[in-house]
């Protein structure tokens, strides 16, 4: 049961130099279409999460108020480079608009030996681990990785800090990361959770109400008619 109904909102990290070139994890930085996302992302934090003009000034400089959202993102390079051009003026009272909070936990699915590999060079590499994946993507275990079982355990302490906010907050996240999350919070099963759509450029706001939430994804930018979606972690 949902005792509070403030805002999520889910954002992956704009595309990567990664993304790009069809690679799994690693900690690249964001390519020219993932900084434009990150930009734009800002405006959106600034106008619709927090109440500030789009740059994300105070909409009356003598009156320095704006909604107590949070922001989370992870350890790594892409999540934090696309949430840096998110303002963090001081209110009135005191409140860092939007003081980051770096989370370990909330990094993505690590791939073990296979970081920083595409998917074409794991089956040509190693075809055995990339069926045994296939067939199990909820249990299969990168070789000295992880499993969506095991950073379903990892994020344990991330879901019990949102639940415990009484303000609104934005996670800018990894594709596996934020299945997860939003699986929980929509009350999906875990095995559901490795298949969820979570696309890049978009913005995921989930409202709770009672058992599970209202969801709305807003689409702040358009990938490009010649561009894919990354390969699904």
């Amino acid at each position: 049961l949902n005792l509070s109904t403030h805002p999520i909102y889910l954002s992956r990290h704009g595309e990567s130099e990664y993304n790009v070139l069809g690679k799994i994890g690693g900690d690249s930085g964001l390519s020219e279409n993932g900084e434009d996302y990150a930009r734009v992302l800002a405006q959106y934090a600034h106008t619709h999460i927090l109440g500030l003009n789009e740059d994300g000034s105070f909409k009356d400089p003598k009156n320095k108020v704006a909604s107590h959202a949070r922001l989370f993102t992870s350890s790594l390079k892409r999540t934090q480079d696309t949430a840096r051009h998110i303002a963090h003026p001081v209110c009135d009272d005191g409140w860092i608009v939007m003081r980051k909070k770096v989370w370990r936990s909330l990094d993505e699915i690590y791939a073990g030996v296979f970081d920083g590999m595409t998917y074409e060079e794991i089956k040509e590499n190693a075809p055995h681990e990339f069926e045994q994946r296939s067939q199990d993507k909820l249990y299969y275990r990168y070789p000295r990785g992880e499993s969506y079982v095991d950073v379903i355990q990892r994020l344990d302490s991330v879901i019990h800090e949102i639940e415990r906010l009484r303000d609104p907050v934005l996670i800018v996240g990894h594709q596996g990361i934020l299945r997860i999350l939003y699986s929980y919070f929509m009350g999906y099963s875990r095995e559901d959770a490795p298949f969820v759509s979570i696309p890049l450029n978009t913005v995921v706001k989930l409202t709770p109400i009672a058992y599970m939430c209202e969801e709305d994804r807003i689409q702040l930018r358009k990938q490009g008619d010649n561009v894919e979606e990354p390969p699904s972690h």
